[in-house]
């Protein structure tokens, strides 16, 4: 990976169209959906099992994390790695994060073999994949800074001029702000408040 890619990731903004893909009487509807949680997940493969109620298998792949931490595949039932691991082997041919993909098998009849298998569940993984918006997405990181109020010019133009995004806000007897800072940039926005006079970095183990 680059240094640019640790500091974006991919992934589908709302869940694709369904897709359709059939093989020797087999139908394998495909589904993308965005997720951050292995909850998320359960909650859609509930639902896609109410909606399929007499389909055979529920395929699936997932990925988690903006830095692609942890992923899984599960055949249901198919033959050991013919249908999970073809659609992981999609999200990452996409570079996608925070997805789940499912391919819901209407069996036709007609064995299609390990290869087959394979071929269908991939090619059923990457419609859906095809048939979503894919985003890029920035990883941030927080600053709190704590600063008196002379000094909010001084801080709103900095944060004007950086395009930062303030997180959340406390205005008391002074103000503290929370930042949210690309992650590449983080170093030199901490250092461009370090270095405005009356403004305090919270935590600051730089």
């Amino acid at each position: 990976m680059t240094s640019e890619e640790k500091d974006t990731y991919k992934t589908i903004k709302n869940p694709g169209a369904e897709t359709l893909f059939k093989e020797k009487g087999s139908k394998f509807f495909g589904y993308a959906f965005p997720v951050t949680s292995e909850d998320d997940v359960k909650n859609v493969l509930d639902d896609l099992k109410k909606q399929h109620h007499t389909a055979r298998h529920f395929c699936y792949a997932w990925q988690l994390g903006k830095r692609y931490d942890s992923y899984r595949a599960n055949d249901d039932g198919e033959p050991s790695n013919s249908a999970g691991m073809p659609i992981y082997g999609q999200l990452q041919a996409f570079d996608v994060t925070n997805v789940l993909v499912v391919s819901v098998r209407y069996f036709g009849g007609t064995k299609l073999g390990v290869g087959g298998l394979i071929q269908a569940y991939k090619t059923s993984a990457q419609l859906a994949l095809e048939a979503s918006k894919i985003v890029k997405r920035t990883i941030n990181e927080e600053i709190t800074i704590t600063f008196e109020y002379p000094e909010m010019n001084t801080v709103m133009r900095i944060i004007k001029d950086e395009k930062l995004k303030i997180v959340s806000q406390k205005m008391e007897l002074d103000c503290e702000f929370v930042l949210s800072v690309r992650k590449k940039e983080f170093k030199r926005i901490s250092e461009l408040f370090k270095n405005t006079y009356k403004v305090t970095l919270k935590n600051d183990d730089t």
